[in-house]
């Protein structure tokens, strides 16, 4: 079984400039994805899509294979799985068809190797299309999550028994950007992640920090910096 992993990283970001090479407590954050992927024994090899030169020539030194992205795939309103059958058509042109595609968002540096390993064992055990990766919600659509009709509100989701406490309500969970594990085939033949039948793996929230914008920099920096004490 070959297991490909790839990281997808354009140069343009409006909610944190630069971020996919902003240094992140002492290294460009991109470098956090590549160094995980590359520790862990199940991947094979590692790829970085990129329109960019500079994230390009990051990627390079850190150990990764470089596949330059079109431009029209690197606009802030492309889709990703565009991106993700561009890079996986290159990569079966280079060197021929593999068995598994894995995807670690530059956003999500504090994942660990475990967690990549994980995605990769639950989608082979559970015979899914595609592993995604979850953490606990603080806020249930079942408690404390509200629409608005109007002039007034309700949950979004009415329970069926009364809930008095968030703890007594259903399970559910925020999705992370930590690991999407799936299959070429999957990517080629659907359009969306919730196309056919998803597992996921559950990381804790210290491991499931999403980077959108400069305080949730500040925060990961602030866990990396605890961890390295």
């Amino acid at each position: 079984m070959k297991v490909f992993g790839f990281i997808f990283a354009r140069g343009g970001s409006k909610g944190l400039p630069r971020k996919n090479v902003k240094m992140l407590a002492g290294k460009p954050m991109i470098c956090y994805s590549i160094e995980a992927a590359l520790a862990c024994a199940c991947i094979d090899q590692v790829f970085v899509s990129t329109d960019d030169n500079e994230i390009a020539e990051v990627a390079k030194n850190a150990g990764a294979e470089v596949i330059h992205r079109p431009s029209t795939l690197a606009q802030d309103n492309s889709d990703e799985w565009l991106a993700w059958r561009h890079a996986i058509k290159w990569v079966k042109d280079k060197y021929g068809d593999f068995s598994m595609f894995v995807s670690l968002p530059v956003t999500s540096p504090l994942r660990s190797v475990d967690d990549i390993q994980s995605a990769v064992e639950q989608l082979i055990q559970s015979e899914a299309d595609i592993c995604i990766s979850v953490t606990a919600a603080s806020r249930s659509p079942f408690f404390n999550m509200v629409t608005k009709h109007d002039s007034y509100v309700s949950l979004v989701i009415e329970p069926s028994t009364d809930v008095y406490r968030r703890q007594d309500a259903p399970e559910v969970f925020d999705i992370t950007t930590v690991v999407y594990a799936t299959t070429p085939h999957y990517v080629m033949t659907q359009d969306r992640l919730f196309s056919g039948k998803v597992t996921a793996i559950e990381v804790p929230k210290e491991r499931a920090v999403d980077i959108d914008d400069i305080y949730d920099f500040k925060f990961a920096e602030m866990l990396i910096n605890e961890m390295r004490l």
